[in-house]
């Protein structure tokens, strides 16, 4: 039943009582519920009931891919990853202000505002940074954002 899949999970009897409590106490994050159910069903251990992708997909609600995924990771990066969601290897979109910009942000703001007004205001500010090549362009949000964050 087994033999064509790539990636067979085999748990180990410490894995299997771990994977049992952690469903029966029910305190985890429900994905992470719902993978520990996935692993013990797909454990093709001489414990395990060792069933199809297809039949543990129809009885969670998962798609297949998602089992095959669980199953995948579990086997080649350890039980702790087919559990936890995966970590990000970049950020999703790259910082307009990383730490030596945002200085020069903070050190702009604190020195003396252009001719004419009282304060700085977000927008001048981050027509500043552009003037001054700093940035490429920037939103006074994004300026806002980084000075309440610095304070």
């Amino acid at each position: 039943m087994a033999m064509n899949k790539r990636h067979v999970v085999k748990l180990s009897d410490e894995e299997r009582d771990g994977l049992t409590q952690l469903v029966s106490k029910g305190k985890a994050a429900a994905r992470k519920l719902t993978r520990a159910r996935v692993l013990l069903k797909a454990d093709a251990g001489e414990h395990g009931p060792g069933w199809t992708d297809e039949r543990i997909a129809e009885a969670f609600d998962l798609g297949v891919r998602a089992v095959e995924n669980v199953r995948k990771r579990c086997v080649e990066e350890g039980l702790d990853a087919g559990l936890n969601r995966k970590k990000q290897c970049r950020p999703s979109r790259q910082r307009i202000l990383d730490g030596e910009k945002e200085a020069k942000l903070v050190a702009i703001c604190c020195g003396k505002p252009p001719e004419g007004r009282a304060r700085w205001t977000l927008r001048l500010l981050a027509d500043r940074l552009v003037e001054q090549e700093i940035v490429e362009g920037i939103s006074h949000e994004t300026v806002r954002r980084t000075l309440k964050k610095t304070n």
